[in-house]
């Protein structure tokens, strides 16, 4: 059986033998990143996961974890992709997770990307299954990184879309949307957007109020989009504005 750090070594043997010159677009680690970008596909990076996963059949599941760490710091993108995925697939190491291990999996996260996949995928499950409590999320909002913060936002996607296992957590989600209402970062803006959009679907008059006694904080961007969201289901109900170019689909979502 392999120790930990030989399948994360293997992983990324793998990924380079796939590489190939990398896309500017922020999607694929773009954005001034300063990790080392191999340019390989969503497909190409989950898939890469899924043979992690089968090598790492007869490891404890905290080895399991051993691996995404591993992983996360070879400071390449693409792996940290397959990390995020792994314990997104493995159920066993999900459960796993230590708070201190969220702090070295988000160390280093400098892209929407990153940071999106992390919390969909690891803090915000972790959060919503009591592996981390909101006290640590918390100061993810509070940090002068614009990249935990926004992590911290992402969070709460996990406790309110269904089909990342989410049932519902109005006062959760809001007390982080709260604490970034004013906070004008782009990154944190969108985040906020998301966050709000998703908990509309579940709780749309605590968005409504929320939205009425921020007013004069949140950017109007975010009072236009989760407006449209609540009086029409969309985010965009009439396409894109002037001089915007057509939302692409995107993994994991916005």
């Amino acid at each position: 059986m392999q120790a930990p750090g030989q399948v994360a070594n293997d992983a990324l043997l793998v990924l380079r033998a796939m590489a190939r010159p990398p896309s500017d677009h922020p999607a694929s680690g773009g954005w001034g990143s300063r990790m080392e970008r191999l340019g390989l596909t969503t497909d190409e990076c989950l898939s890469t996961a899924k043979d992690v996963q089968r090598h790492c059949g007869g490891l404890p599941p905290r080895e399991v974890v051993a691996v995404a760490l591993a992983l996360v710091e070879t400071r390449v993108f693409d792996a940290r992709q397959v990390a995020y995925n792994l314990l997104r697939l493995h159920a066993g190491a999900a459960r796993a997770l230590r708070a201190a291990d969220l702090g070295v999996l988000g160390r280093g996260m400098d892209n929407w990307v990153s940071v999106d996949s992390f919390g969909c995928w690891v803090s915000g499950p972790a959060w919503r299954d009591g592996h981390i409590d909101d006290a640590r999320v918390h100061r993810w909002a509070r940090s002068p990184d614009r990249w935990w913060r926004r992590a911290a936002l992402v969070s709460t996607i996990p406790l309110n879309l269904a089909s990342k296992g989410g049932h519902g957590d109005t006062p959760r989600t809001l007390q982080v949307c709260e604490m970034l209402a004013d906070d004008h970062d782009d990154m944190i803006e969108k985040a906020l957007s998301w966050a709000l959009r998703e908990l509309a679907k579940r709780d749309p008059d605590a968005v409504r109020r929320f939205l009425s006694v921020r007013m004069t904080e949140v950017a109007p961007r975010v009072r236009r989009e989760v407006t449209n969201k609540l009086e029409t289901g969309l985010k965009h109900p009439y396409g894109p504005q002037p001089g915007q170019r057509p939302a692409r689909p995107r993994r994991p979502g916005r």
